[in-house]
């Protein structure tokens, strides 16, 4: 269970996230990246960020995803330079793909069969 704290900082993270892969970062080929959940920890030193990708098949995704988790230090500058009036300490990023989509996907092609 998240505390009211965690929530707030999740959601802040995860709104100007969005807006870095929105606007400054640039994988590499015709993909989409959106932020779909981020989960702090109790102490604030880390978050666990999915990530949605859209375009690439599913073996190119996990590449999209290594690629960003390549570019985090990186991206947790670009956050540090958006949230340094709001946070005292910018948590450590990790990447994960978030498949969400996919799952629920597949079940609906299973019950329409």
């Amino acid at each position: 269970m998240e505390t009211k704290r965690q929530q707030k900082i999740s959601k802040l993270l995860m709104k100007e996230l969005s807006e870095i892969f929105q606007r400054e970062i640039k994988p590499k080929g015709n993909v989409m990246i959106s932020v779909t959940k981020v989960n702090v920890t109790t102490d604030m030193s880390y978050a666990r960020v999915y990530l949605s990708i859209f375009g690439p098949k599913q073996e190119d995704k996990k590449k999209v995803v290594e690629e960003v988790n390549g570019m985090k230090y990186g991206i947790r500058k670009m956050l540090g330079d958006r949230v340094r009036h709001q946070l005292r300490i910018i948590p450590e990023l990790q990447f994960f793909e978030d498949d969400s989509l996919d799952y629920i996907e597949n079940i609906d092609h299973l019950l329409k069969d």
